[in-house]
């Protein structure tokens, strides 16, 4: 029977059963819609906008040490905070774009870290800087950062390091590859550091930085998101269990030996290690010669590996 369902059921169905990226988007439109509300609010209905601006501030990264000692949560919420339409709208237009194209070829599950870490390092190289060069002192004390481009570069340079010839269609320009569209980013944010914008642009080349040595770090066999992935994991078992009642059985006959499960432990490590093996391998291949250049075998392969993972 059809049933209706308000609004608020529909958004709460798709973050639930949404993707990562999906679910980033979610987060910072709802923080975006608290924010603008909010300011609305304090400064039209209640008339203080003083207390509007210190709202806002509980979101942004200082660029002084002295604020962010007090302040120190801002490291996290300022990568989802934006105040602008434009800012928020273009941020999440490249986090889909090139979201689903690094998630087909790695999985969901490097998405969330990269995207986090990525945030993490645009914002403390924001801080480095504006700390350590002369340029910046008279600005230190006032500087504020806030929105997602940091964690968004990375995801957007990580996938041009992966896929450098992989082609987007780009309006009045048609194919472009991914290489020159990162490498566009990332010289318009070395333009951008004398400008009015400069901490946006650090805290940019901070998170492009890091996305090219997160996927050279996975070439090499190291996978910078498995502790975050641990940490989140973690953090989830804390509220949320399993579904079904819970059930204890008593195996009645004798196990197989310590032995034999010794075996079967060091088989899955092997297969583990041989997987990531074929994945290096498909990924440097791509990196040589394109995604157009793998067989029907080796794709095959990448699309089983990122459902798996």
């Amino acid at each position: 029977m059809y049933r209706n369902s308000s609004i608020w059921d529909d958004l709460k169905f798709e973050f639930q059963k949404g993707n990562i990226i999906t679910r980033l988007i979610f987060a910072n439109v709802a923080v975006f819609l608290f924010l603008n509300l909010t300011i609305l609010i304090l400064k039209i209905f209640v008339g203080h906008p003083e207390w509007a601006a210190m709202v806002t501030k509980q979101f942004m990264l200082p660029a002084d040490l002295g604020k962010f000692i007090t302040r120190p949560w801002t490291l996290f919420t300022h990568m989802f905070a934006h105040i602008g339409l434009f800012h928020i709208l273009f941020n999440m237009l490249w986090l889909y774009w090139l979201g689903r194209i690094l998630s087909e070829y790695l999985g969901q599950r490097k998405i969330l870290p990269l995207y986090i870490l990525g945030a993490l390092a645009g914002g403390l190289f924001y801080m480095l800087l504006f700390n350590v060069l002369p340029y910046f002192q008279q600005s230190v004390s006032t500087a504020e950062a806030l929105g997602a481009s940091a964690g968004v570069m990375a995801i957007v340079v990580a996938t041009a390091t992966l896929l450098p010839d992989y082609r987007i269609h780009l309006i009045f320009l048609g194919a472009v590859k991914l290489k020159w569209i990162a490498l566009v980013a990332v010289v318009l944010d070395i333009l951008g550091m004398g400008g009015g914008n400069a901490g946006g642009s650090i805290a940019h080349l901070g998170g492009a930085g890091f996305g090219y040595l997160f996927i050279k770090q996975l070439q090499s066999g190291q996978d910078w998101s498995k502790g975050v992935n641990a940490v989140i994991d973690t953090v989830i078992g804390w509220f949320v269990r399993p579904k079904g009642p819970r059930v204890h059985y008593t195996n009645t006959e004798k196990v197989k030996s310590r032995k034999q499960r010794r075996s079967r432990h060091s088989q899955q490590q092997t297969d583990n290690a041989d997987k990531q093996k074929r994945l290096d391998e498909i990924l440097d291949k791509i990196s040589r010669s394109g995604y157009d250049g793998l067989t029907k075998e080796e794709k095959d392969f990448l699309f089983h590996f990122s459902k798996d993972n």
